[in-house]
């Protein structure tokens, strides 16, 4: 019986009674949200109310985005204060050496709504002590706005300690997203919070419960874990250079109780009997992959990170970093409580934690509040792979008989221990990422560079709206949650995911065309989406359109990793690039104050940058 239990267990007989256990509390998204982000325009929706499908103004669920979307005129602003908080007091009761907050927000970050089509400007203003920042918004296309895209050294210059930057961005897309800094793992220090754009939905709900970020928290500063994690003389685990440590808690919405003492609450989510909720989950975590499920409740999918889904029934759901599900949960069940839990793969490569078996509490209307009793059944182990199964509600089939694998499309990922500093890298093709704050490559394409440095990933992709694939190779027993900037990916194919990848004796498989041809071929439309796993000794094939002119990064986002080199940048149509948007004007907001602070003395990047 699972640790949690255990105070239930002591106190069965008088469980009746007031029970004295702290909780946050999320209930229809009624609490921190702008009353004039009303969702989709006239009367909330019944379960039997097909209408959510439909926007209004001949725009709907089965809009093609990449084509068409509302403009509102609406303008959401939002005003972003970072700061360093010394022996932080986490959302599980337990004291952090050093935290990095926006707004002074309690782990995460306030939440950004806004409706399809709204403009989002977002003031970033730094007041860290010794370094810069930058803030990705997760998942937007930016179409012909890479300039806010928001990856330092790739499309701005870091913003100093300081000053302050106006990012600006329309949401033509809709849906359940996340924002982080894209700076040195500072995510993991706490610069993260979660977005929520209304828009349409493939299925019918009575109450949309808002965002739930699920992440993993740790106690000791991030420098300080990243020193081990590149450290191939004292790394987490003995004998295996790179390891990163568990986590030292998994955080719900920001909060849960301190697995090893006292102190903490438990998210509790509020169910409405009878009412079909929306939730709407994100893995914003650093390293840890969880399946989600809730015992005794189905659910059923309606988006997978920002692309509508054909709604489809699940007992669980694995998110990966950086993956979003949006799921639609019936209340169903006798009033009363139960776990939602985040349960870990025994395959031992996709995180581990301090906390076994964390957990959050639904608790139904009317029910007396006490500490659920059953722990339900392990959900179905997908050995960290992601499913591939959703089919989008707009549909996009690539030309799979264009793709002929060769090295200039085919991506190797591997660990790399440099013996001659000791420390240890993730690589593509042999090269660890290395980005230049002062100089980013949205600078090399305003100052027409034609040659770039091997370390700078570069991946010139000069054609126009044409189809590309992209072979991702796994040379390591480690699966990787690859996300793709300025846009969603096809997935069109994967190895099958191993139940022991530590297994000594396991080699990686590698694709071969004459073999895996049945794989490729697309019997049903396949899953788009900008973030899925590329299994451990394995590989994934993936296609998208050259679409959208900018520097576009493709990295794991396991925070280690990309700090340890794990990226590519897609340099897409860079000649049209300048012609699109105000470079010089974006590189100008910043880059003249970063040089200024990084020549009187400002500390010195010590990992890939991203």
């Amino acid at each position: 019986m699972r640790a949690r239990f255990c105070i239930f267990l002591a106190v069965a007989i008088v469980v009746i009674l007031a029970v004295a256990i702290p909780v946050i509390i999320i209930e229809r998204a009624k609490t921190d949200r702008n009353t004039d982000v009303q969702g989709r325009p006239g009367t909330a929706a019944s379960a039997e109310d097909q209408s959510r499908a439909d926007w209004g103004n001949s725009f709907d669920i089965s809009t093609d985005w990449e084509v068409n979307w509302p403009d509102t005129g609406v303008t959401r602003t939002y005003s972003f204060d970072i700061a360093e908080v010394d022996q932080f007091v986490g959302g599980d009761g337990v004291v952090k050496n050093k935290a990095m907050l926006i707004n002074a927000n309690f782990v995460i970050g306030p939440v950004i709504r806004a409706n399809w089509g709204d403009r989002i400007n977002v003031t970033v203003s730094n007041h860290l002590q010794s370094s810069g920042t930058s803030i990705h918004w997760h998942g937007f296309r930016q179409l012909n706005n890479n300039i806010n895209d928001g990856t330092g050294g790739v499309t701005e210059c870091p913003i100093p300690p300081g000053s302050s930057k106006t990012y600006t961005f329309q949401a033509t897309q809709y849906g359940t997203s996340w924002y982080h800094s894209h700076i040195s793992s500072q995510s993991a220090s706490g610069l993260q919070g979660a977005i929520q754009i209304e828009g349409p939905a493939s299925y019918a709900y009575d109450i949309d419960l808002g965002v739930f970020p699920i992440s993993d928290w740790y106690y000791n500063a991030t420098d300080q874990i990243l020193n081990r994690v590149f450290s191939a003389a004292n790394p987490f685990v003995p004998g295996q250079p790179g390891t990163p440590p568990p986590s030292d808690n998994v955080l719900f919405n920001g909060t849960n109780i301190n697995p090893l003492g006292t102190g903490g609450n438990y998210a509790k989510i509020m169910f409405t009997p009878g009412k079909r909720h929306r939730l709407r989950l994100i893995n914003a975590g650093v390293e840890n992959t969880f399946t989600i499920s809730i015992v005794g409740h189905s659910m059923t999918v309606i988006a997978t990170d920002f692309v509508p889904v054909n709604p489809y029934p699940v007992d669980s759901v694995y998110l990966s970093v950086g993956q979003r599900l949006d799921v639609v949960i019936d209340a169903n069940q006798p009033v009363g409580t139960y776990w939602l839990n985040a349960t870990f793969s025994a395959a031992r490569v996709c995180g581990s934690s301090n906390n076994a078996h964390p957990a959050a509490i639904v608790q139904y209307d009317g029910a007396p509040w006490w500490i659920p009793t059953d722990p339900g059944t392990a959900p179905k182990d997908t050995y960290c792979a992601d499913d591939i199964a959703a089919t989008p509600v707009v549909p996009r089939v690539a030309p799979i008989g264009l793709f002929v694998p060769d090295t200039s499309n085919t991506l190797n990922v591997s660990l790399n221990v440099d013996s001659s500093v000791s420390k240890v890298y993730w690589e593509v093709n042999s090269s660890a990422i290395d980005v230049t704050w002062d100089k980013p490559t949205l600078q090399d394409v305003l100052d027409g560079e034609g040659t770039f440095q091997t370390a700078q990933n570069i991946v010139e992709m000069p054609g126009q709206t044409q189809w590309t694939f992209w072979l991702i190779q796994n040379l390591s027993p480690v699966p990787h949650p690859m996300h793709l900037h300025g846009h969603d990916f096809i997935v069109i194919a994967r190895s099958a995911a191993l139940t022991n990848p530590l297994d000594p004796s396991n080699q990686p498989v590698t694709f071969n065309p004459a073999a895996d041809a049945a794989l490729l071929s697309q019997t049903s439309i396949p899953i788009r989406r900008d973030t899925s796993v590329l299994p451990a000794y394995g590989w994934m094939l993936v296609a998208f359109q050259t679409s959208n002119p900018g520097v576009w990064v493709f990295h794991c986002h396991i925070a280690w990793h990309v700090s340890q080199g794990l990226s590519v940048q897609f340099l897409e149509r860079a000649a049209e690039i300048v012609h699109l948007m105000d470079v010089s004007g974006a590189l100008g907001e910043t880059c003249p104050a970063w040089k200024a602070w990084e020549g009187g003395g400002g500390v010195q990047k010590g990992d890939s940058g991203l």
